[in-house]
C-alpha cells in the first residue's frame, strides 16, 4: 500500500456508496474483487460493519485488513477491542471474505505467535508484512538484514500453515550503487517462505507490475491496484490510467497471484468497480 496514498486521505466515511451496484459478469483471474482497508480508515474505525456493508454494496467481495494493534497509530485503534472471532463474525455478515491482512515489522518480530493466532482465528490464508520501515538512507546491507528477518518470520507463519507476504512502496524502486533494491531482495528472500504482494501505483515512476510478473514467475501472492494519470499526475480509477489491465492480468496468472485489492481514496474506490467487473481478460 503506497504511504502517499495514506497521508493524502481526507477522511470521512464513503458516503454515496450504497446503491452503486456493478454490472454483474465475471472478475478478473476469477477471482473476487477486494479492497484495501487503509483509505477507509477513520469510517471503519467509527462504523466498522456499516463501512464494510456500503463497500459490499458497490461490489466489492473482498476486504484485506490492517492488524489493528499494529497500525494503532494510524486510526485503527478503536478496532482493537474486537476479538478475531467477532471480527470474522461481523465481516461475514456483510457477504465479504477477509483473506489477508497487513502488518507491521515490529509487531512481527516482538509478537509473531500472537499475531499468528489472532490470523488463524480470523481465518485469514495470508499475513502481510507492509513495510520494513527502514530509513532512506539504509544501505543494501540494511536491506539483506531486513529480508533474512523476514525469511525466519516467514519460516513460522509457513509452519501455521499460512501464506507470508512482502508488500513494497516505492522505496524498493531505489537503486543504490546502480543495484535496483527490488531485484535484491528477489535475491534475498526465500521463495518458498515469502511471496510477494506487488503495488501497481509503482506505474507513476516508470515501474509495470507486469514485468515483475513475467521476471519473477510464481513469487507473487497478490496485487495492489491504483492507476495513473501520467499527464495530472494523479491517482485515477482503474481503467482510466496508464495501466494496461489486460496485459498485467494476464501477467498476474504467471506471477502466482491469488488475489487482488484495489487501495486509493474513497471515490476512485468506488469509481473503479464497473471497470473491474467488466474486464474480460
Amino acid at each position: 500500500m503506497r504511504r502517499v496514498s495514506r497521508r493524502e486521505f481526507l477522511g470521512g466515511t464513503a458516503l454515496g456508496f450504497a446503491g452503486m451496484l456493478a454490472p454483474l459478469g465475471a472478475d478478473p483471474l476469477g477471482m473476487p474483487i477486494g479492497f484495501q482497508v487503509f483509505p477507509v480508515r477513520e469510517s471503519l474505525a467509527g462504523d466498522f460493519e456499516g463501512t464494510l456493508k456500503e463497500f459490499a454494496s458497490i461490489g466489492y467481495k473482498s476486504v484485506e485488513m490492517c492488524s489493528p494493534p499494529g497500525y494503532i497509530s494510524s486510526g485503527f485503534g478503536p478496532l482493537i477491542k474486537m476479538t478475531a472471532s467477532e471480527m470474522k463474525q461481523a465481516i461475514g455478515e456483510t457477504g465479504l471474505q477477509c483473506d489477508s491482512c497487513h502488518y507491521g515489522f515490529t509487531e512481527l518480530k516482538e509478537n509473531l505467535d500472537e499475531r499468528i493466532a489472532f490470523a488463524k482465528e480470523l481465518g485469514l490464508k495470508q499475513m502481510i508484512l507492509s513495510s520494513f520501515g527502514l530509513p532512506q538512507a539504509a544501505t543494501m546491507d540494511d536491506w539483506r538484514r531486513a529480508a533474512g528477518d523476514l525469511n525466519r518470520i516467514g519460516e513460522k507463519i509457513n509452519a501455521a500453515g499460512l501464506n507470508c507476504g512482502y508488500h513494497n512502496h516505492h522505496g524498493e524502486f531505489q537503486k543504490i550503487n546502480g543495484q535496483l533494491i527490488y531485484d535484491e531482495l528477489m535475491k534475498e528472500l526465500d521463495g518458498k517462505l515469502v511471496k510477494m504482494q506487488f503495488q501497481v501505483a509503482v506505474i507513476s515512476i516508470g515501474y509495470k507490475a507486469a514485468d515483475y510478473m513475467r521476471k519473477y514467475p510464481g513469487r507473487f501472492l497478490s496485487l495492489h491496484l491504483a492507476d495513473w494519470n501520467a499527464a495530472a499526475k494523479k491517482q485515477v480509477p482503474i481503467g482510466e490510467g496508464v495501466v494496461d489491465w489486460k496485459q498485467l492480468f494476464a501477467a498476474a496468472g504467471k506471477g502466482g497471484v491469488r488475489n487482488y485489492y484495489v487501495e486509493m481514496d474513497p471515490d476512485a474506490m468506488r469509481k473503479s468497480v464497473p471497470y473491474l467487473k467488466a474486464l474480460k481478460v
